[in-house]
């Protein structure tokens, strides 16, 4: 029987019996609330929990149940694996997956629920290390012309070119973008950012990002309330990821961008074009919002040459 779960605007079904139902809600409000994850990663998280389920459904011809999950062996488990491969599904989103399963059957045996070592047997495969790929400063600017010329009202144009240039002015996750409120909107030099785990940083705003913004306020249809979200949908609702991403697609065919070229990239060109330009890592690390510095690592292999020549003028011994 499918059940209903509301997450991040979007109905989820779930095959799963009474019991199963109300635990998958108590473990989507722990997620939320003990583990500080955003809506966003835990609408993801009920996806793949639901997907697993449905194909647990097909699989033993049998609700699933608290009764179904003990029972499951190591086969069944790499019979899902399969069947996602079979799907087309890659590494990093089969490995999502299994990350998935693994936080929730933690969850119950952490509530003595249930327990199956089962799960711990199988290795997720592993994602492949690709380094970011960042768009060239023209491409940027190509993209912000672009976003302005694909919609037929203004108040959209400007509102898709006021969220490419925050992504890229300000090296948002899109998550972070979308949740803003329009109270919450650069009114300085500065905004203020809650990231992951809850944490705020405080981003610089350059005056031009700042005034496409509040270009994009002044069309509004709805005259903008303080209290409504900055980025909203033609029937005035919070505007989905999703929709962003699809203006992204249509985006880069247009230019003939590579399908590399998404909002995130946005992100990793802003922290790019800051290092090609003299900024260091831990600066860089600030504004981006990790909590480590090997992550912000990874953007060192984008411009090697840029690198190489700072530290060939930086460095003592390589001056003769």
């Amino acid at each position: 029987m499918a059940h209903l779960y509301e997450s991040q605007n979007v109905s989820v079904d779930y095959a799963a019996d009474g019991r199963l139902m109300t635990v998958i809600e108590e473990w989507q409000r722990w997620l939320k609330t003990e583990k500080r994850c955003s809506g966003h990663t835990v609408a993801a998280y009920g996806r793949d929990l639901a997907a697993f389920l449905s194909f647990l459904q097909n699989y033993t011809a049998m609700t699933p149940s608290f009764d179904v999950l003990a029972k499951m062996e190591v086969t069944d488990f790499r019979a899902y694996l399969a069947a996602k491969t079979q799907e087309g599904i890659g590494r990093s989103s089969l490995a999502r997956n299994m990350s998935t399963l693994r936080n929730f059957f933690k969850f119950l045996e952490r509530n003595a629920l249930l327990s199956n070592p089962a799960i711990n047997v199988i290795h997720s495969p592993s994602s492949p290390k690709t380094l970011p790929k960042p768009l060239t400063k023209e491409q940027v600017f190509n993209v912000i012309k672009t976003a302005g010329e694909l919609q037929e009202d203004l108040w959209l144009k400007k509102r898709d070119m006021a969220f490419i240039m925050l992504l890229y002015g300000c090296g948002l996750r899109i998550g972070e973008a979308l949740s803003l409120n329009v109270r919450d909107r650069p009114k300085s030099d500065t905004i203020t950012i809650m990231g992951k785990g809850q944490k705020e940083r405080v981003v610089p705003v350059l005056p031009v990002v700042r005034n496409i913004i509040e270009d994009y306020i002044k069309e509004r249809p709805d005259g903008a309330p303080a209290n409504s979200p900055l980025f909203i949908g033609a029937r005035g609702e919070r505007v989905n990821p999703g929709v962003m991403q699809r203006q992204m697609r249509k985006i880069r065919n247009m230019l003939g961008l590579p399908q590399t070229a998404t909002p995130h990239a946005l992100r990793h060109s802003f922290a790019t074009h800051l290092l090609s330009n003299g900024s260091d890592l831990r600066t860089i690390q600030e504004l981006l919002g990790h909590s480590s510095l090997s992550t912000t690592q990874r953007y060192t292999g984008l411009d090697a040459d840029t690198m190489m020549d700072v530290y060939l003028h930086a460095h003592p011994r390589a001056k003769k």
